[in-house]
């Protein structure tokens, strides 16, 4: 069943907040990467017992502003979320999203606070820091997704349904679930670069190959294997999917995770050998996000209610045969 389209307001809104999210959390990622997350000290939601600080360090003034544009995040997902209720009749699949995009939203503030009045910020290299940073990697996909198919559903797509789909149920969930690992070990990989930086390419994979290094490190080998390893699995399933749902939105879909993802690899083969820097480390995460988007319209698009599906085709009769059902 597809869905009246929203007001063009609102669908110009929701991308607005979908792109000020985004910002928000390259701010945050700027934030761990200079290691000023302890520039506030362990009070939230103040900043060092001071709603606005009066003799502010540059790390204060870093971690500051993201909790400032933080907020303001939190403020457009109830707006949002309001227009969304108010806007849609019970059922819309825009609606629904909305909603969900300021339960992700909350969580993901009540998350970086407890980080911080935790103290998993600046030099701490705890292994609860590193579940904590899942959490946060994990909620931050969440509210991205989320907000990404109120975009979706406002311009009138058909609902999501998950009953009958086979296979490819099967492959987008598990490409999903991938991705997910991915991004958790990135962000591990991430905060080690930032904990024990190397001096050269060769100490780096010193580091790397020590009995006696930190977790964090010998956690950072796995992540080119895992993103090479997801990377090859979420290619095969995209244009699998495309043949399975023949539609002009998948192959959309699937064209652009097939490039997106070739340009994440190239963005962390940069980043390897550049020695990780903060600037680079923003690209890398800017375009995990995007793939992280493509992979949800391929969801969203072969999932639909009313996507075509592909017949069985006889021995002997045309392979390109399609049929909707």
């Amino acid at each position: 069943m597809t869905h009246a389209a929203s007001s063009r307001r609102f669908q110009l809104f929701s991308l607005g907040v979908l792109a000020y999210t985004l910002a928000v959390i390259l701010w945050g990622a700027f934030v761990r990467a200079t290691g000023s997350g302890a520039g506030c000290g362990d009070h939230w939601p103040v900043c060092n017992g001071e709603v606005v600080p009066r003799a502010p360090t540059v790390q204060t003034l870093i971690e500051y502003t993201h909790r400032v544009t933080s907020g303001l995040c939190l403020v457009l997902a109830v707006a949002l979320c309001v227009w969304g209720v108010r806007a849609h009749a019970k059922g819309h699949p825009a609606r629904r999203a909305a909603v969900w995009a300021l339960v992700f939203m909350v969580t993901e503030s009540l998350v970086g606070a407890g980080i911080v009045l935790l103290k998993y910020v600046a030099d701490n290299a705890s292994v609860g820091r590193a579940g904590w940073m899942a959490v946060h990697l994990v909620n931050t996909f969440l509210l991205v997704g989320a907000q990404s198919m109120v975009v979706w559903f406002s311009r009138g797509r058909a609902s999501l349904t998950l009953r009958g789909q086979g296979l490819v149920g099967v492959l987008l969930g598990t490409s999903i679930g991938a991705m997910m690992l991915l991004g958790v070990s990135g962000a591990i990989a991430a905060l080690g670069d930032t904990l024990f930086p190397s001096e050269s390419l060769a100490h780096g994979l010193r580091q790397d190959m020590s009995e006696t290094a930190h977790l964090f490190i010998r956690l950072r080998v796995l992540h080119p294997v895992i993103a090479v390893a997801t990377g090859a699995l979420v290619v095969v399933v995209s244009r699998w999917v495309a043949r399975l749902r023949p539609s002009e939105e998948v192959r959309r879909a699937s064209t652009a995770i097939v490039i997106l993802y070739a340009a994440q690899l190239c963005a962390g083969l940069v980043n390897l050998v550049l020695l990780a820097p903060v600037w680079m480390q923003l690209v890398h995460l800017l375009l995990a996000d995007f793939v992280w988007m493509a992979l949800l319209r391929l969801c969203a698009s072969g999932l639909a209610s009313d996507a075509p599906r592909a017949l069985p085709v006889s021995e002997g009769a045309p392979a390109s045969t399609a049929g909707t059902v």
